[in-house]
């Protein structure tokens, strides 16, 4: 097995189900996508929010202003021209889901690490999930999007799932949007969990043939369809390593 490996996450299997290319170029190889706004934004977000919930009484302004702050601070050096674009969704955003949120109170946890060691695994799955509040029994994970999704996304259930650790947790979903947010409750977690381990197995059975990153490289192709390879920095990485 590739020695830098030395974990899984949930975000790690999500994508090595969505593109095992892009997971062994990233995680094998060691080569990283460039990250864009809209995931900037979403830790923006993310760091608004949280002064707002553990703050109650702080002003929307001093939220907001946080979010920018750390926006403005890992976007400096981008060229995207889609910067100014999300970030001036980000006031919206993070009112809505302060406003949103604060009814549950002042989570008991933010950022929690969860650690499973299940049977079968040389690895462990580690993640963090965003907010718990134990007085009510909930765990909320926070997702920024552009359009609003019908239902909760398997990668999302899949992720939230592995926070859920006892059957009394009541886990939820909140999407924002800049329009409007939406909590779903996450049903079936105990099926949603056993997946994210089914697809550990398979990463492992994968890493396991060889602790050279080219001959994984060789195993896999990347579909230029899909979104993971939209940019054009990615397909000329795609032709790089894979000649397509």
């Amino acid at each position: 097995m590739i020695s830098s490996y030395e974990r899984h996450s949930p975000s790690k299997l999500n994508l090595f189900c969505a593109s095992p290319a892009m997971f062994t170029l990233e995680y094998v190889k060691g080569i990283r996508q460039e990250v864009g706004p809209p995931a900037h934004r979403g830790v923006a977000v993310e760091d608004g929010v949280t002064h707002g919930l553990n703050n109650l009484t702080a002003p929307l302004a001093d939220c907001v202003a946080i979010a920018l702050a750390t926006y403005d601070a890992r976007t400096t050096l981008s060229g995207d021209p889609r910067r100014d674009k999300y970030r001036d969704t980000i006031k919206d955003m993070v009112a809505t889901g302060v406003n949103e949120l604060r009814k549950y109170g002042i989570p008991t946890g933010t950022q929690g690490l969860v650690e499973w060691h299940p049977d079968g695994l040389a690895l462990p799955i580690v993640g963090y999930y965003d907010y718990q509040w134990d007085n009510h029994g909930i765990l909320v994970d926070l997702k920024t999007s552009e359009k609003m999704p019908s239902s909760i996304k398997f990668a999302h259930a899949r992720q939230v799932a592995h926070y859920a650790v006892s059957d009394n947790i009541d886990a939820r979903l909140a999407y924002i949007t800049p329009k409007k947010l939406e909590v779903f409750r996450l049903e079936n977690v105990r099926q949603h969990r056993n997946a994210l381990y089914e697809i550990a197995l398979t990463v492992e059975d994968f890493l396991n043939q060889s602790d050279d990153p080219d001959v994984l490289m060789r195993k896999v192709k990347p579909d230029l369809d899909s979104f993971y390879w939209g940019n054009p920095a990615m397909r000329q990485l795609a032709y790089e390593h894979w000649r397509i």
